[in-house]
């Protein structure tokens, strides 16, 4: 009977002794380590619709200062509704950035804009400035509702010309209008498209713009007036 006591007692001992092996041996796996190498992938999307928003709460200025108040400040057309106005350029630059995508996952973007700060007639022509943009954006199926990725905060600032560049600029065609809708559209193109999404620059401020089309084709027509201001910058 002590014999077999003695055997049972050395066989519990070298099982003991082997799950400890076993822990001992896990602890020492880089389980936590991910190669440094990898990369999340590309995202494929298509665009199936979308939705901008621009809040009545943001104040519109019509101040012709350097720097005015205010979350809305637009010269680039005609006098009006300046929140319809923004409205309509984040739509046109969804259209012209997203709208080509053929990828595989149909996604809605919705798209709420926080600032739209662009440059008043004082500022662009004398010394420019920054026309300061930022605004939500977010990816949803629009099967389901899934949020695919956001609500993101983007800044999507854009150099704004100044002085004679700017007058150089708008004889070219580069207004205000046409900057911003493609420096958007980029902004746009590259949250649906990179894995990382939209990455400003390290200073926060676009220097000069990759248009995705070229001056003069405008996915949308916008109307006889508001096409000759728009042209004045």
């Amino acid at each position: 009977m002590t014999l077999v006591r003695v055997i049972a007692a050395m066989v519990l001992g070298l099982g003991v002794s082997a799950c400890a092996s076993v822990e001992t041996a896990s602890r020492n796996l880089p389980y936590e380590a991910a190669p440094s190498g990898l990369v999340a992938p590309a995202p494929s999307y298509q665009l199936a619709g979308f939705d901008v928003s621009v809040p009545k709460t943001l104040v519109v200025s019509e101040s012709n200062m350097y720097y005015p108040g205010g979350d809305i400040v637009w010269r680039g057309e005609a006098y009006g509704n300046r929140h319809e106005q923004v409205q309509a350029i984040f739509e046109e630059s969804l259209r012209l950035g997203a709208g080509p995508l053929d990828g595989i996952k149909p996604v809605k973007v919705e798209i709420e804009v926080a600032r739209f700060h662009a440059l008043t007639e004082k500022t662009r022509y004398t010394v420019g400035g920054v026309h300061s943009i930022s605004f939500t954006m977010t990816i949803i199926d629009p099967d389901t509702g899934v949020v695919l990725r956001g609500p993101k905060p983007i800044k999507a600032s854009l150099v704004g010309y100044g002085g004679q560049k700017a007058v150089v600029a708008e004889s070219r065609g580069l207004t205000q209008k046409y900057r911003i809708t493609q420096h958007l559209a980029r902004v746009v193109r590259e949250e649906l498209t990179k894995a990382e999404g939209f990455v400003a620059p390290e200073r926060g401020v676009t220097q000069s713009i990759r248009p995705l089309e070229p001056i003069g084709t405008q996915l949308t027509s916008p109307s006889p007036a508001a096409s000759s201001v728009a042209a004045q910058g």
